[in-house]
């Protein structure tokens, strides 16, 4: 009693395709397909930009050896 047949579905569909029409159900599908496109693009782009900033910081960390600390006093004092 529960579970839901394949004829429940289907008239549910059927009313889901009543109320708003195929072409509203497309163009929700197409919206929604650009979403999910669209989220899939940022996140290859944060991996690329975490990528370049691992580089940045062994490139910073090889540069860092051939600096020359220095302390600076205050004379005036």
């Amino acid at each position: 009693m529960g579970s839901f047949s394949i004829w429940h579905w289907l008239i549910v569909l059927v009313i889901v395709m009543l109320v708003f029409g195929t072409k509203k159900l497309r163009n929700i599908g197409q919206d929604l397909g650009g979403a999910v496109k669209g989220f899939k693009d940022g996140m290859k782009t944060s991996e690329e930009s975490k990528d370049q900033t691992a580089e940045q910081i062994q490139q910073t960390a090889a540069s860092a050896d051939k600096t020359v600390d220095v302390h600076a006093k205050d004379v005036n004092k």
